[in-house]
C-alpha cells in the first residue's frame, strides 16, 4: 500500500511539473510545432461548406455541441439531458416528458460518450447516441433534424459513465456501471457488504434498424466493479465486446489509494452473440426494476413517457463461454479497437506502458484454457498468452487511443500532455506533439470505426490557461485540431468548446447533408393541437384551463389579442407554425412566463404553458427574427380578476371587445373575422 501511495504522489509531482512548466514552443502565439500554412488548412471561405461535422459532447451542461471541420465553427446547440431555454426544451409542454426518469422529472445530466450509428462497421450518418451518467440515461439524436428522438433509462446503473458504445451494425447500444450498486429490486444493504452485494450490470440496448427505437434487451449481472471504456469489436471480432475496468479490489471508500493497489486490472471480454444464444435457450430471468423510455413523435411533435418495471438478466456463472477477464495494467481508462478488428489496446492510467492485445490469441487461449485463475467465478485469461505486445515508455497517463487507417495509431497523454504516434503491428513510437494542456479524449474522423477517414486528429483538453483571453476564474475549454496527413502530426488551429466536452466523433459532411429535414409538413401534422390555417385558430376554455390554438406566420400570430382570461386560469398557446419555407422558424414567448420560450420550426406545433400572475394586459411577442416586420409581431392577453363577467374573446385585426358587441347586436360575421368563443 506504501510503494502505491508514493507512485500516486510520484504521478501528482509530475502533472504539477507539467502544468507548471508549459513545452519550450507554447505560448500565445504558439511555437514552433504549428504548421506554416495553419491558416490556410482550416480557413473555409464564405459560402462553402466544411468538411466534417464534429459531434461534440457537453460533459456537465448535458447537451451536445455540433461543430464544423476543420474551420472550428460551433453550429448548433443540442439540447438532450439538460432544459434549454434557447427553444425550450424541456419547457415546453410537448417535450417535458423526454426529461421525465424513475426519479420524476430530472432537468440535467453530465454526458461524456458521443457514438455514432454504423452499418458494417462505417459511419451511416442516420444517429448520434450520448449517455447521460449521473440519472443513467441514453439518448439517441436524429442527424436529419438534429433532434433528440429518444432517451431511455437504465436500471440497476449507478452511474453511466461506461456508454453507450455501438456494434458494427448498431444493434447495440451498450453501456456498463460505473459505480457498483446493489440490484434496484434488493438496494437497501450495507455498503461493508460491497463485495457479496454490489454487481457491475452491462445494459445491452437494442435499436431497431430501421426506427431506431430503443428497449433495454438483456443486462449481465457481473461482479462489483467499475467498468470505464469500452469498444465494439468488428471484422474478426464482431460479436464481442470489449469494457476497461478498475476497482477490482471492490474498495468502498477513498478509491483512489483503495482501488489502486493492484499491478493489473482487466478488460472484459464479452461474446454477446453467446448471450444471445443463453437468452433464446431461456436462462435469462425477468427482474422487478423501475426505468422510465420517452419517445419524441415527429407526426404528433409530442413525447410520451412510459415507465417500465422489468428488465432481463443474464447471471455469468449461469452462462459459460460468455464473459472472460485479460489482465490490463494500470488502472485502464481506454479499451479501444483497431479497424481491422485484430487488436484490442488498453490504456492503464498509472501504467508506463500500451498493452496490445491479440483477438487471435485471445481466442487460442480461451479454446485451450489457458487461464491465470478465475474472478468471481468469471475466467482470467494469462496476460502473457493474450498479449500482442507493449509499446515502450510511450508518454505519461495514457487515456485514449484512435486510428487513422494507415495502420497507426495516436493516444492522448493526460500528464504528460501529448499526442503521441505509433505503429499497431511494430509497437514502435512515430511521432509526438504537445497539447495544451492535459488531453482527455482525442477524436480522428471515423478513428473508431472500420474506415477512419484520418487527415486529422482533435485533442480535447482539459486545462487551457493561456491560449485564450481570461474569462474569470473558469476558462473556456479547449480543442486542438492537428493535421495527421503526413508523417508529422502538425498543430493547425485552437477553438474553444461548450462545456466540457469529452469524447466526439467526427463525420463526412457528405453522409449527414443530404438526408437533412428542412420543414415539418403541414398536411403531416399531427399534433392534437394543430391549427393548420388561421381559419382553424380559436380559444377554447376547459375548467381553469384555456387552451389557444394560435398560428404563426411572417409577420402575425392569430389571435394576436386575447380576453376574458381570469386569475387562476392556466393557459396553453398551441402555437403551430405556417411557414414552409426551410430557416424560418418562429418563436414565441409571453412577458411573466416561467419557463421559458419557445421556438415553432415550419409546420411544427409547440406549446408554452402560462399562469398569469397578475391583473392586466400582458404582450406576447416572437422572439426570432423572422422578417423586416419581425419588431411588430406581438399581440396582447387581458387578464382580468377571478369571477370576472369578462367573456373569452379572441381576434387578429380588429379587436375582440367590438368583436363581441357585435356578436351582441348579432351582427352576422364576415369571412376572416375573429371567433368568439361560446359558453
Amino acid at each position: 500500500m506504501k510503494t502505491n501511495i508514493i507512485n500516486s504522489i510520484a504521478v501528482a509531482v509530475l502533472a504539477g511539473g507539467f502544468f507548471a512548466c508549459k513545452p519550450d514552443n507554447a505560448g500565445k502565439n504558439g511555437g514552433s510545432e504549428i504548421a506554416g500554412d495553419a491558416a490556410q488548412k482550416v480557413y473555409v471561405a464564405p459560402g462553402k461548406h466544411d468538411e466534417f461535422y464534429n459531434i461534440v459532447s457537453g460533459g456537465f451542461n448535458g447537451q451536445l455541441s455540433v461543430v464544423g471541420l476543420p474551420s472550428g465553427r460551433v453550429f448548433r446547440i443540442i439540447p438532450v439531458f439538460s432544459q434549454f431555454a434557447e427553444n425550450g426544451w424541456g419547457y415546453s409542454e410537448e417535450t417535458k416528458p423526454m426529461l421525465n426518469t424513475s426519479h420524476g422529472f430530472v432537468p440535467w445530466d453530465d454526458s461524456h460518450h458521443v457514438a455514432l450509428s454504423t452499418t458494417n462497421g462505417e459511419h451511416d450518418g442516420r444517429w448520434a447516441f450520448i449517455n447521460g451518467n449521473n440519472t443513467p440515461r441514453i439518448a439517441r439524436v436524429s442527424l436529419s433534424t438534429f433532434r433528440t428522438d429518444e432517451i431511455i433509462e437504465l436500471p440497476n446503473s449507478g452511474g453511466n459513465h461506461s456508454s453507450p458504445f455501438i456494434t458494427a451494425n448498431t444493434e447495440y447500444a451498450v453501456a456498463g456501471t460505473r459505480f457498483s450498486v446493489p440490484p434496484d429490486a434488493n438496494a437497501d444493504v450495507p455498503i461493508s457488504s460491497f463485495k457479496q452485494n454490489f454487481k457491475g450490470y452491462i445494459s445491452f440496448v437494442s435499436i431497431d434498424k430501421t426506427t431506431g427505437h430503443m428497449g433495454v434487451k438483456f443486462q449481465l449481472k457481473t461482479p462489483g466493479v467499475s467498468f470505464d471504456l469500452a469498444r465494439a469489436g468488428k471484422g474478426k471480432s464482431d460479436g464481442w465486446f470489449f469494457f476497461s475496468c478498475y476497482n477490482t479490489e471492490q474498495a468502498a471508500s477513498l478509491l483512489e489509494v483503495n482501488a489502486s493497489q493492484k499491478d493489473k486490472d482487466f478488460i472484459l471480454a464479452v461474446n454477446w452473440k453467446k448471450a444471445e444464444e443463453y437468452l433464446a435457450q431461456g436462462k435469462g430471468k425477468k427482474e422487478a426494476a423501475k426505468y422510465a423510455h420517452n419517445i419524441y413523435d415527429e407526426k404528433t411533435h409530442s413525447a410520451t413517457s412510459t415507465i417500465l418495471t422489468e428488465v432481463m438478466t443474464l447471471d455469468p456463472k449461469e452462462c459459460p463461454g460468455m464473459l472472460y477477464f485479460m489482465p490490463c495494467p494500470k488502472s485502464p481508462h481506454g479499451c479501444d479497437v483497431d479497424p481491422t478488428g485484430s487488436y484490442i489496446v488498453g490504456s492503464g492510467k498509472l501504467a508506463a506502458v500500451i498493452p496490445v492485445f491479440s483477438f487471435d490469441k485471445m481466442q487460442k487461449a480461451i479454446a485451450a484454457k489457458t487461464f491465470d485463475g478465475d474472478f468471481d467465478g468469471i475466467p482470467v485469461l494469462k496476460y502473457d498468452a493474450v498479449l500482442h505486445g507493449e509499446v515502450k515508455k510511450p508518454g505519461l497517463g495514457p487515456l485514449h487511443t484512435e486510428f487513422d487507417g494507415q495502420g497507426n495509431a495516436i493516444t492522448s497523454f493526460f500528464v504528460s500532455s501529448e499526442l503521441v504516434k505509433w505503429n499497431i503491428e511494430k509497437l514502435e513510437v512515430l511521432d509526438r506533439v504537445p497539447t495544451y494542456y492535459s488531453v482527455g479524449h482525442l477524436c480522428i474522423p471515423g478513428g473508431p470505426t472500420a474506415k477512419p477517414h484520418g487527415k486529422y486528429v482533435i485533442a480535447y483538453n482539459k486545462i487551457t490557461k493561456d491560449r485564450y483571453l481570461p474569462t474569470g476564474p473558469e476558462l473556456t475549454q479547449s480543442a486542438q485540431l492537428y493535421d495527421i496527413s503526413g508523417d508529422k502530426m502538425k498543430l493547425l488551429l485552437d477553438f474553444p468548446t461548450i462545456g466540457e466536452p469529452h469524447y466526439a466523433e467526427a463525420i463526412p459532411a457528405s453522409l449527414v447533408e443530404k438526408n437533412t429535414k428542412k420543414i415539418f409538413k403541414l398536411e403531416e401534422n399531427n399534433h392534437p393541437y394543430v391549427a393548420k390555417g388561421e381559419k382553424e385558430t380559436k380559444v377554447v376554455r376547459k375548467g381553469n384551463e384555456v387552451h389557444v390554438y394560435m398560428t404563426s406566420i411572417r409577420s402575425h400570430f392569430t389571435p394576436d389579442n386575447i380576453e376574458g382570461v381570469k386569475m387562476g386560469d392556466e393557459v396553453f398557446f398551441h402555437v403551430t407554425n405556417l411557414e414552409q419555407d426551410w430557416d424560418v422558424p418562429h418563436g414565441f414567448a409571453v412577458r411573466g412566463a416561467q419557463n421559458a420560450e419557445i421556438l415553432i420550426m415550419p409546420g411544427e406545433t409547440s406549446t408554452l404553458r402560462w399562469k398569469p400572475t397578475k391583473v392586466g394586459v400582458t404582450p406576447m411577442y416572437c422572439t426570432d427574427f423572422c422578417s423586416a416586420l419581425h419588431q411588430e409581431m406581438q399581440g396582447y392577453v387581458r387578464v382580468s380578476p377571478a369571477g370576472s363577467s369578462v367573456p373569452l374573446t379572441w381576434g387578429t385585426g380588429k379587436t375582440p371587445t367590438a368583436e363581441a358587441e357585435k356578436k351582441t347586436a348579432n351582427a352576422k360575421p364576415k369571412l376572416n373575422t375573429p371567433k368568439v368563443a361560446m359558453k
